[in-house]
């Protein structure tokens, strides 16, 4: 399976959305484009997670790592719209504490509470 990935300014923030599986064999691939996101300037990232049908600790180290650098430039990460496999793997990873999840894009970019972790 392949990875598509499109990205969109939102006013200060860059929508990823991101199709496919996120994999071993595709995380390289997001990975790159938050790097080249990041190396322009660009640290406000939501990432729009509605079309990825799976994701392994791979695919959440991206998140990872693209959170940790965002937050040392002072900006933020946020995960938008996950389907209910990706989000119970956020879930049983605890990482649905750290990166802050939203049920749709738009909550996501407008940063309101996340009740996707609730």
């Amino acid at each position: 399976m392949s990875l598509t990935v499109h990205t969109e300014q939102r006013g200060d923030v860059v929508v990823v959305s991101v199709a496919g599986e996120l994999d071993m064999a595709t995380a390289p691939q997001l990975q790159d484009q938050i790097t080249d996101l990041l190396d322009k300037g660009r640290n406000r990232l939501v990432f729009d997670l509605a079309d990825v049908s799976f994701c392994d600790s791979t695919g959440l180290s991206v998140f990872v790592r693209s959170k940790n650098s965002c937050d040392e430039a002072g900006g933020v990460v946020r995960l938008a719209a996950p389907q209910r496999g990706v989000l119970r793997i956020l879930e049983v990873s605890g990482l649905v504490e750290v990166l802050h999840t939203y049920p749709t894009v738009d909550e996501a970019v407008a940063g309101e509470p996340s009740p996707a972790s609730s």
